[in-house]
């Protein structure tokens, strides 16, 4: 296939599962990682048309909603100590400690939304008597090109440009979730676009030592429909292996180049996780030999322990424990006009997925 339609094709979707729903006979729960793809499954009506024997997880991979609030509460502090503060938009709204990034605009803060964090580093050239710190959140999809920024910066000599850095990992978030005396996850959906930077080898050991499938899928309907139908087949068959559906995309070794300027940039380490905690080398972080790009280092922004909203669940939502209708605030005291947490915010969150595309009569 060729073209995008192609992908959206209903009734080639409609054959998929279908076949899943033959092929299923004992009870299977798979997670898929990605926000992008809970989206796709909600939005498409996927996982109402599955049978009672196939249930969909919805994993922690959307990267606004895993942000931990102590972040956000420090770009908030850089943003009213007169710093040029540049975020995508689908962060401004995510609720800090006391407010959020917005909410600081609103009080005078100069917080610029942008697209690319290379606009960033042209705002900071133009800019050159102020700070311009680049809120570089997401998993290893966006890496390459917030390191890139950096390279840039320092070609230019432009040091009055920083990132605070909130990047997360995959492969550790699926070891964590695995090893959690919760987990009821028996095959994964992986992310695509994480697989197109970072490839498909990284999966392997997981697959084994947990003995979990894990299919690599797009974001359309029958990527979806194609993935749960092979992960079904793997374990129905006892096998514990990876495919790649996203063959059109996503290659075993990945992009070598983009992983190569992430490796010059960024280093892992320990992430915090919101509503999930800390997870070893899930995390990266810059490089030492960059501190002058490093907006926590440049600034001398302390580590804070700060109180979050207990009426939001979102550690139960993003490992998978709870649906978003099972939280009592779910429609009531939280939407995305007044969102409690960050799965309400994101564009990807499950919590937005369920609020925008299932009836209140049909929220399982």
């Amino acid at each position: 296939m060729k073209y995008l339609s192609e992908y959206r094709n209903k009734e080639a979707t409609l054959s998929y599962l279908e076949a899943i729903a033959g092929k299923a006979t004992s009870t299977w729960r798979i997670m898929e990682v990605c926000g992008g793809q809970t989206h796709g499954l909600v939005k498409n009506g996927i996982i109402d048309l599955l049978p009672d024997t196939v249930q969909m997880i919805h994993g922690p991979g959307c990267p606004v909603c895993v942000t931990p609030t102590s972040l956000i509460d420090k770009a908030v502090e850089l943003l009213e100590g007169g710093v040029i503060v540049c975020s995508f938009g689908d962060m401004v709204r995510v609720p800090g400690s006391e407010k959020s990034l917005l909410e600081a605009k609103s009080s005078g803060g100069d917080l610029r939304i942008l697209y690319s964090p290379m606009e960033a580093v042209t705002i900071a050239r133009e800019n050159p008597e102020k700070e311009v710190v680049f809120f570089a959140v997401g998993f290893e999809t966006t890496a390459p090109a917030n390191a890139l920024s950096v390279l840039h910066a320092e070609k230019a000599g432009i040091y009055n440009y920083s990132l605070l850095v909130s990047h997360v990992l995959v492969p550790p978030a699926m070891e964590a979730i695995l090893d959690d005396e919760h987990c009821m996850v028996d095959a994964f959906l992986g992310a695509g676009h994480v697989c197109a930077i970072m490839g498909t080898h990284q999966y392997h050991p997981i697959a084994q030592r947990y003995k979990v499938p894990v299919v690599i899928t797009g974001f359309e309907p029958l990527d979806l429909a194609e993935g749960i139908y092979r992960a079904v087949s793997q374990l129905e068959e006892g096998r514990y292996e990876v495919e790649n559906q996203y063959a059109r995309v996503v290659r075993e070794e990945g992009n070598l180049q983009a992983q190569a300027v992430i490796e010059q940039i960024f280093e892992t380490g320990e992430r915090e996780w919101r509503g999930i905690g800390s997870i070893p080398g899930s995390g990266y972080r810059m490089k030492g030999s960059y501190d002058r790009f490093n907006a926590e280092k440049k600034f001398g922004i302390q580590q804070r322990k700060v109180v979050t909203e207990t009426r939001c669940i979102a550690g139960d939502i993003l490992k998978g424990i709870k649906k978003p209708s099972e939280c009592e605030h779910f429609r009531r005291e939280c939407s995305p006009l007044n969102p409690l947490g960050a799965p309400m915010v994101s564009s990807e969150g499950a919590c937005a997925a369920y609020y925008h595309y299932k009836s209140e009569s049909n929220q399982a």
